[in-house]
């Protein structure tokens, strides 16, 4: 039976990989079933074999390396279907919109599959069941990651190293190692099992699971050492910033009117719990003043007067008008108790159809317009604006920005906080959140420091500079969280250049094995 399967075309170039594929969604957050890749690529891996092995004698049919491609587009299809299937929630609250859910659903991850598509008809014909080639299939599949998260404004979602999320000692690496190279060494990680298939003795093949074990058990013992270092260094530090972080539970509603803002804002100020003496930093999410500009919520800034004091400042986000466009931008706006603008920050990474309508005049005409409600498309930043709040230098990332660890490489030397606000309802109740939510993770142990998220239903939590989530408000669940950040330098690995040198080491390292096992 399993030899009629493999035989047949239909199943091996089409189906098997669609199936490989969404199963792997089982690794992220919110199941975390990380042990799941240890079968995904060594299958993956295999099929790439078989398929080698059986296009000419079997499938017949011109050009062979097309089967290649079909197999890694199939199984990148499977992959983005399963586990970004949450994006047509956000398509659901405009009538206008679910028209495109069948696109969203079917075209976005047929797209993204190309990636894997390629690399598996570029690596495929070099494939053998040899440790060079779990080297060229590691750094393959580490380019298509790296490519994905660079190119057509970058979709670095569920790269292979977030399925790591909750192995905390590990991902301590990551603050040397920087994001890609850390997946790249997962990917060969996850690849080892494929050993098992190679020709040669037992003997060798314990050796290459010895090293992978201890290589491991370096990196975790590293990762424990920096983690209780790390607990008496801010045991230590007397320069800290009260915090609270607000989860508001609004629900994601177009056409607001005034009065709702009015008792949103109220609801805000009741989760905030204000002390008037004590100096605090408040933050407040995304989204919550939904279709408002910063101009037209300052007719409630008495509220703001009333409530709080000279010790309190209020991060949020909100629109803000350019006035030589007429255009607005997705802003963060730090205010005093008196509604005055400190500093902002203008969102840099929007979101296709979300913040921003490509082919806009022509979708226009077709009856269609970005899904956040309000104006026209946004603006584009055109800089990080680092945000100095309480003697702390802060980097502001708002929603879909805390993906893209480019903002920790770019941003100053000295960051002391990352601050993070999010409008997680669009997700609905899908699995969005939760894979949203691990990203800040990965964020602030990349940089070091301490990170503040706060997000209307989503996860909302305070996380230290080694990844461990002090505390949080779990999506759904409305208040506030409280904290005193101490002051912390940043230390990041701050390009992708250690990600290239270790990548041409294993090209290297591929072609050197090669050559010796051909004599």
């Amino acid at each position: 039976m399993l030899n009629k399967l493999l035989s047949n075309r239909l199943f091996v170039l089409y189906l098997a990989p669609f199936i490989i594929g969404a199963f792997s969604t089982l690794s992220f957050e919110p199941f975390n079933l990380t042990i799941v890749n240890f079968l995904i690529l060594p299958i993956f891996f295999y099929f790439i074999i078989l398929i080698n092995k059986k296009s000419k004698s079997v499938y017949r049919k011109k050009p062979f390396k097309k089967n290649f491609f079909l197999f890694g587009l199939f199984f990148g299809f499977g992959f983005y279907l399963s586990g970004i299937s949450w994006i047509t929630n956000s398509l659901t609250f405009d009538d206008n919109f679910k028209i495109l859910i069948p696109f969203a659903l079917i075209i976005i991850p047929l797209f993204l599959g190309l990636f894997t598509g390629f690399t598996a008809l570029l690596i495929g014909p070099y494939l053998k069941f040899d440790f060079a080639s779990i080297i060229i299939f590691s750094g393959g599949l580490s380019l298509s990651d790296y490519l994905r998260a660079k190119l057509f404004t970058g979709f670095p979602w569920n790269l292979w190293a977030y399925s790591t999320s909750s192995a905390d000692e590990i991902l301590q690496i990551l603050n040397i190692s920087g994001l890609y190279l850390y997946n790249l060494l997962i990917i060969t990680f996850f690849t080892l099992p494929v050993i098992i298939f190679f020709k040669i003795r037992i003997i060798k093949k314990l050796f290459y699971f010895f090293i992978s074990a201890l290589i491991t058990l370096f990196i975790y013992i590293y990762g424990n050492y920096e983690i209780n270092k790390n607990k008496k260094l801010i045991g230590a530090n007397d320069q800290i910033t009260y915090v609270k972080v607000i989860s508001p539970n609004f629900d994601l509603k177009y056409g607001l009117s005034k009065k709702e803002i009015e008792k949103r804002l109220i609801n805000l100020i009741r989760y905030s719990e204000p002390d008037k003496i004590k100096k605090t930093l408040f933050i407040w999410p995304e989204g919550v003043f939904s279709g408002y500009s910063f101009e037209e919520i300052k007719i409630f800034k008495n509220m703001i007067m009333d409530n709080f004091s000279k010790n309190h400042t209020i991060v949020f986000g909100a629109n803000k008008l350019d006035p030589n466009s007429g255009n607005f931008f997705n802003s963060m706006f730090v205010i005093n108790n008196k509604f005055e603008i400190l500093q902002s920050y203008d969102k840099q990474k929007l979101v296709p159809f979300g913040e921003f309508l490509p082919f806009e005049k022509l979708l226009n005409h077709l009856g269609l317009k970005k899904i956040t409600e309000g104006h026209g498309s946004f603006l584009r930043g055109d800089k990080n604006n680092i945000l100095k709040i309480n003697e702390m230098n802060i980097l502001p990332l708002i929603c879909y920005e805390i993906i893209f660890t480019d903002f920790i490489q770019k941003s100053d030397d000295n960051i002391n906080l990352i601050i993070n606000i999010s409008e997680d309802g669009w997700f609905g109740n899908s699995i969005g959140p939760d894979q949203h939510f691990v990203k800040s993770i990965f964020r602030a142990i990349e940089n070091n420091t301490f990170l503040l998220r706060s997000t209307n239903k989503g996860v909302s939590a305070i996380i230290d500079n080694k990844g461990n989530i002090i505390k949080k408000l779990n999506r759904n669940e409305a208040g506030n969280i409280e904290f005193d950040v101490p002051l912390i330098k940043s230390k990041k690995n701050k390009n992708d250049l250690i990600f290239f040198v270790v990548l041409i080491t294993y090209l290297l390292v591929f072609f050197i094995l090669r050559k010796k096992n051909a004599k």
